[in-house]
């Protein structure tokens, strides 16, 4: 049988607590990284990660997928949850809360919401949902700001079935990302990344001139019953890169 997992590490001053889903997701990388959990071997199932860092189950999933996502563990459906083998890599784009990257970096996140409402899908975003065009969509339009100074316009439609409350939410205190991955959970993203400039709408909203590159992520999840949400992510070239690290 498994090793006995060792116990949450002691909790942190509040200058440096770390968001549910966090403080389990590094608890198991802990447990990996110290060899608790050799190639292969059975982690704890989500109810024991549940029951015991009292969070909900959602919350254990979005650290388990991280995790998947960082090549770290293998999940299989019906069975559970395994040390991934040792040389495997993860090459994806993880998809994080903005907000979390700021306040992580010791600065001010805001948000200011320029658009939220129900609206006929075109014929653009219908195929982009898997819906009928006209059919009712949710759109948000939201600037993010780090320090005050626009680090990201988002133009986000959400299909209503996926998500049926998004409208009622205050993204001045959450992050549109925050709450999808909460109330529904992805299987599946597409991405593309490119350098362009951004619209005149985009530019007036970030404050930048209309002739500034900017960092463009398009973004598409779905689960398995249906598409999620396709947003369009525009960054200042002056002020976002993307970085990340692997070890093999």
């Amino acid at each position: 049988m498994p090793a006995r997992p060792p116990s949450p590490r002691p909790a942190r001053s509040p200058g440096q607590a770390l968001a549910p889903y966090a403080q389990v997701k590094h608890f198991l990388r802990d447990a990996l990284a110290s060899g608790q959990y050799p190639p292969g071997t059975l982690m704890p199932s989500e109810a024991e990660l549940v029951q015991r860092f009292g969070v909900s189950r959602m919350t254990v999933g979005r650290a388990l997928r991280e995790l998947v996502a960082e090549g770290l563990v293998d999940r299989v459906q019906g069975v559970g949850t395994f040390a991934a083998q040792l040389g495997k890599v993860a090459s994806q784009l993880m998809i994080r809360d903005l907000h979390e990257e700021i306040t992580q970096r010791g600065h001010h996140h805001r948000a200011q919401v320029h658009l939220a409402r129900q609206e006929a899908a075109s014929a653009g975003v219908a195929a982009q949902l898997g819906l009928a065009a006209g059919a009712p969509v949710f759109h948000t339009l939201i600037v993010h700001l780090e320090n005050e100074v626009p680090l990201q316009c988002e133009d986000r439609y959400v299909n209503p079935a996926a998500a049926p409350g998004y409208l009622g939410v205050d993204f001045t205190q959450t992050t549109p990302t925050h709450y999808l991955l909460e109330v529904a959970p992805l299987w599946q993203a597409s991405y593309s990344i490119e350098a362009a400039l951004p619209t005149a709408r985009e530019a007036r909203l970030l404050g930048i001139a209309a002739s500034e590159p900017c960092l463009v992520v398009v973004r598409r999840t779905t689960n398995a019953q249906h598409a999620i949400t396709a947003a369009r992510l525009v960054h200042p070239g002056s002020r976002y890169r993307v970085q990340g690290e692997f070890a093999p």
